[in-house]
């Protein structure tokens, strides 16, 4: 049993992987059979937030002493679902239906590169030249960009299957490149997704309970995707579920958006952000493999080689993640020496007259703890 416990989170992760895998798959396969990814974000989220709902009101119960968000937490709360779920979603499936699931899912890797990039920006990020783990964050971002560059331009000699891209976009004119647009959406929902993890700096300092925050984020973002859905759809059917594949796939990409928020708070609160991160490449290579065999996608060389550059960035700026964790610590390690030592130092140095021990004692130890 202790084996397993030690593996328990690793297995975890990979049933996620295989559920987000899932996502991509299902939901490409109907959008290609005419569901609008509008209308796919607003069921979707619609069903997420009401799978949220009774779990955020159960852990707003139990965190006894808990404030209101209050106006502010609100706004935050509002942007966030703008920003990261609303516009990163609509951007990220019209990309899914032009591109292909295994582009898709490749550029999801870069987004760890596009937050150290935005965490740079404002200030949460230091950069030094000299330092190594500096320099392979910076490598692994250019690595991840120009992954992405190169499978949006540069597709090469096709490795597998017959064509298979839409005619034309859902939501742009015909005659504009497919491929190239779909890789544009898709990187810029994922500066959409980054965007959303910054915001939720601010966001756990007015709402901690991440259910209660996700929660209401699922819902402010359905009623975003509808106003959006609204404008842009100009006749009732495109509202129209018109097969169960259609209904299952807005339920099934509902309740895994839903789990996946807990699933991973779980893994983080485990192993760490890092360790989980390293498992997003495998979503990759299980959505490539599925989706050459039962979407008859094609694979080219760029893509391929594309995808490589950015699970390598990957890993890179998660290394050089981890080495600034590992000098954070190795810095409040003398810190807690001298401490340990001062104390030593108050029970060696026993004053003579026992009138004065007590005070000798209190001196030193108030003074640590400021």
């Amino acid at each position: 049993m202790g084996g397993l416990g030690d593996y328990k989170v690793a297995i975890v992760m990979v049933g996620l992987q295989f559920l987000s895998a899932g996502v991509t798959l299902f939901t490409r396969a109907t959008l290609v059979n005419g569901l609008s990814p509008r209308v796919l974000v607003v069921y979707r989220q619609g069903i997420a937030a009401l799978v949220m709902a009774p779990i955020a009101l159960i852990s707003r119960r139990k965190s006894s002493g808990s404030s209101p968000l209050g106006l502010r937490g609100f706004a935050w709360l509002f942007a966030a679902s703008l920003f990261g779920v609303t516009a990163n979603q609509m951007a990220y499936f019209e990309g899914l239906y032009l591109s292909s699931s295994s582009v898709a899912s490749a550029m999801t890797n870069i987004m760890p590169a596009i937050t150290f990039v935005m965490a740079f920006i404002a200030g949460w990020e230091k950069v030094n030249i000299r330092s190594m783990r500096s320099i392979a964050k910076i490598l692994g971002t250019v690595f991840c960009v120009s992954g992405a560059v190169s499978m949006a331009l540069f597709k090469g000699p096709k490795l597998l299957n017959a064509e298979f891209i839409p005619v034309k976009s859902l939501l742009f004119n015909p005659g504009v490149d497919n491929w190239l647009l779909g890789c544009f959406l898709l990187f810029v929902g994922a500066w959409f997704w980054s965007l959303w993890l910054i915001l939720l700096v601010p966001i756990s300092k007015y709402c901690p309970d991440h259910a209660y925050s996700s929660a209401w984020m699922c819902f402010f973002a359905s009623l975003q995707a509808a106003i959006v859905a609204l404008v842009e759809e100009k006749t009732a059917d495109a509202w129209t579920l018109h097969s169960f594949s259609e209904l299952a796939c807005c339920l099934y990409t509902g309740i895994v958006l839903a789990v996946s928020f807990f699933v991973q708070a779980w893994c983080i609160s485990k192993r760490g952000p890092l360790f989980c991160s390293m498992f997003n490449p495998l979503c990759t290579v299980i959505v490539t493999i599925f989706a050459s065999i039962f979407l008859n996608e094609e694979i080219y060389t760029g893509s391929l080689v594309g995808g490589f550059a950015v699970i390598a960035g990957l890993y890179i700026v998660l290394w050089g993640k981890a080495k600034d964790i590992e000098g954070k610590r190795q810095e409040t390690k003398p810190k807690l020496q001298d401490e340990q030592t001062s104390t030593v130092q108050v029970i060696i140095e026993e004053p003579a007259e026992k009138k004065s021990c007590e005070t000798d004692l209190e001196e030193p130890l108030l003074s640590g703890t400021k």
